[in-house]
């Protein structure tokens, strides 16, 4: 009687011992199982797939905020006291965060799609929670400081659905692999997966039949491109509201400029958007012990004396000192605190306009009854018409004749049509369109992004305030445009490719594993071997055959001597 020892020939498997081995520190071939994952390790994996959506959430909200980041750091310091730029921690975390979350949903994929029992590292565990945790108070917290802020991702979806519905569709079409394989394989209950996929692959079929993006227009549609106001000047490129900053903003295409105005305590109308002087001058050296003083309560001479140009370089708020020359950042180094005046007279040879923003004293300044007459003393003496001067806010307008007003508040059309002369200085996230519907001149703000510009550009509005008027001269036209019907195009067409790769890739699923089926075990023993034609197969072989001639020769010569 000849014994046969079965031949088992183990493959290298580098890939799965990877992923299986990061994923849950299984790195040797007994460790791994092709089990059905228990229920604990399924609800980590929800966990995982939570937070990586709320993770991407996150990482886009920033990557849209980018055009209000000053705003944020600003905010902050109105509440903290202290100027720091608190965007890099924040983008650093989303960064690390971001890639770690979705390294592990990868790997979880691949443990998918190789049919491996998912074991998430209990190390991987702690870090998916503080991740997790981390970025639901970040969202508390962004919510209490810039709640508004929210806002302008309903904006920014105009520009970006499009787009974002391209990813989606390609996304969701790939998963279809790991979903016709769980389906074809799982005997119970595969319905429900296959049902909530089919109703996640309609919907976004039909999404765009939601959007409204004002750039998906016809060409002559589209109106002028809209004015540049340089909000503060040009503050990217030098000191907010001083004379070289305004003089880049000019040379930079801006057809207007925007100032803060503060009146002093002998009646001087000054440039200063705070309300003390401790961030933008050195008033904490010069005057110590009133740094935190209302900057309304200097007088002129006080003021005059402050440096405002070295926090600018030594705190650099939009990472752009690298790119200044050694003249600019001399000059920059070398400048005051600007006056009302200085900077209507250079409006007015420029033949630009103003836009003034003022901030009227408390009730126990020296000027708090007379800060009108302060402003329209410097508006007179200044040279400029009063018709290109226009400001906020919006009251006594019984004394304010020939000047415009305008409001930075959200209004009824109706109470705007009661308020003659009235324009709109709205922020970006409180924009109605039915301002422009009826004829409502309305300017925006702020506006710093090609992507926002564009969008604004395709809504019609006449015209925006902007920290970076440098950034949006180079925007001769819309970043995107495109017609209805080729728009509809686009879509029907990605709709149709997308259904018609999910139906072949679930019958070919479908045939992949009817021919894996098939198979029998010796089967597939035999075609592992046979794949394996390397020399300690051979030498494996051969020591089977010896051994078993051996023992035929053995045995026969036994039974010859019982005979």
């Amino acid at each position: 009687m000849v014994k046969h020892q079965p031949l088992q020939v183990y493959e290298k498997q580098v890939f799965v011992s990877f992923v299986t081995g990061i994923y849950g520190c299984r790195w040797k071939r007994y460790q791994r199982s092709q089990d059905d994952s228990s229920k604990w390790e399924c609800t980590w994996f929800i966990i995982l797939c939570s937070s990586f959506l709320l993770l991407l959430f996150w990482a886009y909200f920033w990557l849209v905020a980018q055009n209000d980041f000053n705003e944020f750091n600003w905010s902050v310091y109105n509440r903290s006291g202290e100027w720091r730029d608190e965007t890099i921690p924040i983008l650093a975390s989303t960064t690390v965060g971001f890639s770690y979350i979705t390294f592990l949903m990868i790997l979880a994929l691949f443990h998918i799609s190789l049919g491996q029992q998912l074991n998430l590292y209990w190390v991987h565990k702690i870090g998916v929670l503080a991740t997790l945790l981390t970025t639901i108070s970040g969202l508390i917290t962004v919510k209490d400081i810039w709640g508004d802020e929210w806002d302008i991702l309903l904006v920014s979806l105009q520009s970006t659905a499009p787009f974002l519905h391209i990813g989606a569709l390609a996304t969701v079409t790939a998963i279809s692999w790991l979903v016709a394989g769980y389906v074809i394989l799982v005997t119970t209950r595969p319905d429900f997966l296959l049902l909530i996929y089919v109703i996640i692959l309609l919907a976004l079929y039909l999404a765009p039949l939601t959007f409204n993006c004002p750039c998906i227009m016809d060409r002559t549609s589209l109106r002028p491109r809209p004015d540049i106001i340089g909000r503060r000047g040009a503050p990217m490129l030098a000191p907010e509201n001083t004379m070289v900053s305004f003089n880049r903003a000019l040379q930079h295409g801006a057809n207007s400029l925007e100032a803060d105005v503060t009146i002093s305590v002998d009646g001087i109308p000054f440039l200063m958007r705070d309300r003390t002087l401790r961030r933008t001058t050195d008033v904490s050296k010069v005057f110590p012990a009133r740094q935190y003083e209302d900057a309304s309560f200097f007088n002129w001479t006080e003021i005059r004396s402050l440096n405002a140009g070295h926090w600018f370089l030594e705190s650099d708020p939009y990472w752009t000192v690298e790119t200044l020359t050694a003249r600019d950042r001399s000059r920059i180094g070398n400048q005051t605190v600007c006056s009302l005046l200085e900077m209507l007279r250079l409006t007015a040879r420029s033949n630009s306009s103003a836009l003034l923003n003022i901030r009227k004293p408390p009730p126990e300044h020296p000027r708090s009854r007379n800060w009108f007459m302060d402003t329209l003393w410097a508006v007179q003496k200044a040279g400029i018409s009063q018709k290109r001067v226009t400001w906020t806010p919006d009251t006594d307008r019984g004394r304010v004749r020939g000047l415009q007003q305008t409001a930075n508040e959200k209004l009824s059309v109706e109470e705007i049509r009661r308020r003659e002369e009235l324009k709109i200085l709205t922020c970006v996230f409180l924009f109605p369109r039915e301002y422009l519907a009826n004829n409502v001149s309305v300017t925006v703000y702020p506006v710093n992004e090609p992507w926002l510009y564009s969008i604004l550009w395709c809504s019609g509005v006449p015209s925006v305030s902007s920290d970076a008027p440098q950034v949006l001269r180079k925007v001769p036209y819309p970043i995107w445009l495109m017609s209805q019907n080729a728009y509809n195009f686009i879509w029907i067409t990605s709709d149709l490719v997308s259904l018609a790769v999910v139906i072949g890739i679930f019958c070919f699923q479908k045939w992949r594993m009817s021919g894996m089926q098939t198979y029998n075990p010796e089967q597939i023993m035999l075609s592992a071997v046979a794949r394996r034609s390397s020399r300690d197969v051979n030498i494996m072989k051969e020591k089977l055959i010896f051994s078993g001639a051996a023992l035929i020769t053995y045995t026969t010569e036994n039974k010859w001597l019982r005979m």
